[in-house]
């Protein structure tokens, strides 16, 4: 998973912006990496080789996942139970913790916890479709992303809705053949986006299934106020409802993953495809007014465990 912060840039210069991108990698599934092909006026309609090889590809690595066990909708139960200790650890390591250095791409950071991040201003969210996405797919995941945005701000307590027009949270589902048009899209929506960025953006392999980059309101801030994630649309429906959980839920700020977090989608051993009850509560104290952007780790460390047993107590054993 791929997760980038960028600093805002002033109208007097265009400095590359500060991004947390967070590539969601997956392990391989042995099998010969498809041959691009070049386009032609002669090529029939439909979806090119590359894209069609892209789709079988990640339905092997569905099925895999299902066959193991793996990509869970249901939650977490009594075999996942956790306590406030364990959930204000996870909220420090997920929320707090960056898994990319800020602007450097996907060189991993070497940096412990960090400043809160997080969006003050409302969240306006919108899907934009590339133009190989077929129509019924389309608005299969439109409803998806409508229902998960009603979701997170039922959860979280800040405005989060769909929007037509003034949109600041951009949803892109891209094919490999609509892949040329996504750097464009994206200097488009933050002309000042971080070259190492765009990179992924260009090269996109296919262990990244989708990424997220958020951007800062102001300059060297901590409050988000653009967010960009590209899911490619030739993920079978529970990958790609699972990445639509992610991306998303990590450009609200939860932009880290961590091995010891369970029951999360915050976690690369794909146990759970959804948004669990342990992830609601982390983003229920990301979204606490007391919590606020740029404020230090130590500061935040003893309110999160406030924040954090008065949830658990509230909820009773998980």
């Amino acid at each position: 998973m791929c997760m980038l912060g960028l600093a805002a840039c002033d109208m007097s210069e265009l400095a590359p912006r500060r991004a947390t991108v967070t590539p969601q990698e997956r392990p391989p599934v042995p099998v010969a990496a498809p041959a691009p092909v070049q386009a032609t006026a002669a090529q029939p309609r439909g979806p090119s080789r590359a894209s069609r090889d892209l789709a079988a590809y990640y339905a092997r690595v569905q099925e895999d996942l299902l066959v193991r066990g793996l990509l869970r909708t249901d939650g977490g139960g009594p075999d996942t139970a956790f306590t406030d200790t364990m959930l204000a650890r996870n909220f420090e390591r997920i929320a707090l913790s960056e898994e990319y250095e800020r602007g450097a791409g996907l060189r991993p950071s070497s940096a412990g916890p960090g400043p809160v991040k997080k969006w003050v201003k409302p969240v306006r969210m919108t899907a934009e479709f590339g133009p190989s996405v077929p129509e019924a797919q389309a608005q299969r995941d439109l409803a998806t992303l409508s229902a998960y945005a009603a979701r997170l701000a039922r959860v979280s307590g800040h405005p989060i809705t769909m929007s037509d027009s003034g949109a600041n949270f951009y949803v892109l589902f891209m094919s490999e053949d609509d892949r040329a048009l996504i750097p464009g899209r994206v200097r488009a929506l933050v002309p000042d986006v971080n070259p190492a960025s765009l990179r992924i953006l260009e090269t996109l392999p296919r262990a990244i299934h989708c990424l997220v980059i958020a951007f800062s309101h102001t300059r060297g801030g901590y409050d988000y106020g653009t967010a960009i994630a590209v899911i490619r649309s030739e993920h079978p429906d529970l990958l790609r409802r699972s990445c639509i959980h992610e991306e998303v839920a990590q450009g609200l700020g939860l932009g880290n993953d961590d091995p010891q977090a369970r029951p999360s989608i915050f976690n690369d051993d794909d146990e759970f495809a959804l948004l669990t009850t342990h992830d609601e509560l982390l983003l229920k104290i990301l979204y606490n007014p007391r919590l606020t952007p740029g404020m230090p780790a130590d500061t935040a460390r003893p309110i999160v465990r406030e924040l954090a047993a008065g949830l658990m107590a509230a909820s009773g054993p998980s």
